[in-house]
């Protein structure tokens, strides 16, 4: 590992990508701390210790505490992925965006451009839906905003869509120049900005007596096996063996080789937590703005965090979305037919309907584990809160991000180490780049 990195440090060009990978994320850290003109950040502060089990709590999550503070990075790179997600499932209906899937790279183009369009229209919604939240926020008679008006909305909507344009710039030059995926990394350092303060808030728990070294042991071994189970979820794929037949073109024989189509556990992501946690948040959301509401009080206790029905029905979600969000990203019938039209098949499964057939019928058995594993991995955290009351940072959305993130830029870096020569951080492994 020592070696490994050493050997990055040797590589000019890895050494200038990830310089200024460090360097544009420190500029995202920074611009996350540059307060929105206007707005009382004590009043918001307390605002916010309110709501932290939200639907707000969980955007803020997304934004790396910006959102809480109102700064110029309060909407974060959210409405960036809500376009992205929106894209994705237009071009699952509409057959113009389906076509543009298929174009190649002026496809994705065309694609990549409207989804900015998409960003900006989000962002100034938002932006303004924003203003007008922060406007109604009213703390023992302290209001957030001092001078409320049309004057804050525009200078808000101005400022909230311009840092999120921003963000996005940032993002998409990490992925260009430097190492990773420049959105994923900008969502990665937000939830690890919180880290210090969670280490400190344990420590400060240890020394006043309310928790014991023994139980800070076994919250350290639960976070170390949460994370290693995660990590080989993430990492598993089941292997269906393909074979092309021998074709004769001209002089030159081609095909005749053996592969396989990685179909992974978990196709779908995080997204299916995502949409379940923002439905679960609804309830809790509507109640800030009905306090004096006896049935949104009434309904709010039945969701409550870390109850059998909130947890259930929480699991219950993510597996539907599981499978819906999969059923839109993986389409076997497109799948089939291009293996079809190259000479592909599956040894004891015809061409065509049966092979589509037969992959719906492995995916649709694979994702049922994934997805009970990951709602268990969703549901742990209240678990800990309620049982040893832990405040679990990383539980959830929050843990799937950072796994995911940090082996997709490891496997970045592994290519680079490999493709000259050098050994990588692992012998042995899942790592695809050493393949």
């Amino acid at each position: 590992m020592i070696k490994a990195f050493q050997n990055i440090v040797k590589i000019p060009e890895l050494r200038k990508r990830i310089l200024f990978t460090l360097g544009i994320l420190v500029i995202y850290r920074i611009g996350a701390h540059v307060p929105t003109p206007g707005v009382d950040a004590a009043a918001l502060g307390e605002f916010f210790k309110q709501a932290r089990g939200s639907l707000f709590g969980l955007y803020d999550m997304f934004a790396g505490g910006a959102f809480a503070k109102a700064t110029i990075f309060s909407l974060g790179i959210m409405p960036y992925i809500s376009a992205s997600i929106i894209m994705q499932l237009l071009g699952a209906v509409i057959p113009y965006f389906q076509k543009l899937q298929k174009e190649g790279e002026e496809g994705r183009r065309k694609i990549t451009q409207y989804t900015r369009y998409g960003t900006v229209l989000i962002a100034a919604v938002q932006a303004m839906a924003t203003s007008l939240f922060l406007e109604s926020i009213n703390i023992g008679g302290r209001y957030a905003v001092t001078n409320p008006g049309m004057g804050f909305r525009l200078l808000t909507m101005l400022t909230f869509t311009s840092g999120t344009i921003f963000i996005m710039w940032l993002g998409e030059q990490i992925t260009d120049k430097g190492i990773g995926n420049g959105i994923s990394l900008i969502i990665f350092i937000g939830i690890i900005a919180r880290f210090p303060n969670a280490i400190y808030d344990e420590v400060l728990n240890l020394l006043a007596g309310r928790r014991n070294i023994f139980s800070e042991v076994i919250i350290i071994a639960l976070m170390v096996g949460v994370i290693a189970a995660t990590v080989l979820v993430t990492r598993a794929q089941r292997k269906i063996p393909v074979q092309y037949a021998k074709r004769v073109v001209g002089r030159k024989m081609y095909g005749g080789q053996s592969t396989h189509i990685p179909l992974s556990v978990n196709a779908a992501g995080i997204i299916p937590i995502i949409f379940a946690q923002s439905i679960m948040f609804a309830p809790t959301t509507l109640a800030s703005f009905f306090p004096g509401s006896e049935l949104m009080v009434s309904i709010t206790a039945m969701f409550n965090e870390g109850t059998f029905l909130y947890s259930f029905v929480f699991g219950m979600l993510i597996i539907f979305f599981a499978y819906f969000y999969t059923a839109i990203v993986f389409n076997p019938v497109d799948l089939a037919d291009n293996m079809r039209k190259y000479g592909g098949f599956i040894p004891g499964i015809r061409p065509g309907k049966r092979t589509s057939e037969y992959i719906d019928r492995v995916l649709t058995r694979i994702t049922l584990p994934g997805a009970i594993f990951f709602a268990l991995i969703a549901i742990f955290p209240y678990f800990l809160m309620k049982q040893m009351n832990v405040n679990f940072y990383f539980g959830g959305t929050s843990i799937l991000i950072l796994v995911g993130v940090a082996l997709d830029t490891l496997q970045q870096i592994e290519s680079h180490l490999i493709m000259r020569h050098y050994d990588g951080f692992m012998k042995k492994g899942r790592i695809k780049g050493r393949f």
